[in-house]
C-alpha cells in the first residue's frame, strides 16, 4: 500500500530499487519480497526520494491520531484525567515543500517507524468505521452507571424552568 500510494504520487519505484538495492529487477513481487527480507523496507521507508513523493506538496493527506489520555485543571482547580479515542484527520492540502522532512524526523523519533508511516495508509474500512462512530464504538462500550448530576442551585430573581437538553 505504502508504494502504490508513492507510485501514484510520481514515485518511480522500479527506479529506486535498482539504484539502491539490487541492478536487476525481476518483478514488482520480487522487489518486494526482497525488502521484506531483513528488513531492508527501512531503506526505503527513509528515501528521501520516497518520502517527498509520499508526503507530497499539495497532496490531501488522511491520517489517524491514537487515543491518547492527559490530565488538566478543571474550572474548579482539580485535577481530571482526560481521555480521548483515536481519530481520523484529514489534513489541508500542503503548501510546505519541507513536510516531507518533518514527516521523517517524526518517524525517526518513534518507536517502530513503520507503525508511523501506517496512519498515514487507511483502507476503506478504516475510513468508514471513523465516519460511523456508533457502530465502531458500540461493541467496545462497556456499560458503566453514571452518578448523578448534583442539584442545581435556587436560582432569584427572575426563574426559569430547567429545559433538559440532552
Amino acid at each position: 500500500m505504502l508504494i502504490a500510494r508513492a507510485r501514484a504520487q510520481g514515485f518511480e519505484f522500479r527506479r529506486w530499487f535498482q539504484g539502491n538495492i539490487e541492478p536487476t529487477w525481476k518483478d514488482l513481487d520480487h522487489a518486494i519480497a526482497t525488502l521484506e527480507h531483513g528488513r531492508r523496507y527501512y531503506a526505503l521507508l527513509f528515501s528521501h526520494d520516497f518520502a517527498r513523493h509520499f508526503w507530497k506538496k499539495g497532496a490531501q493527506i488522511t491520517f489517524v491520531l491514537p487515543s491518547r489520555e492527559y490530565t488538566r485543571l478543571d474550572r474548579n482547580g482539580q485535577t481530571v484525567t482526560v481521555r480521548r479515542r483515536a481519530f481520523t484527520r484529514r489534513t489541508s492540502r500542503s503548501t510546505s515543500n519541507s513536510i516531507w522532512q518533518y514527516h521523517l524526523e517524526q518517524m525517526a523519533l518513534w518507536e517502530e517507524p513503520l507503525r508511523y508511516i501506517r496512519r498515514f495508509v487507511l483502507t476503506e474500512e478504516e475510513l468508514e468505521a471513523a465516519e460511523n462512530p456508533v457502530t465502531a464504538a458500540s461493541s467496545e462500550r462497556v456499560s458503566t452507571p453514571k452518578p448523578n448530576p448534583p442539584e442545581p442551585a435556587a436560582r432569584r430573581g427572575l426563574t426559569r424552568r430547567p429545559v433538559n437538553w440532552c
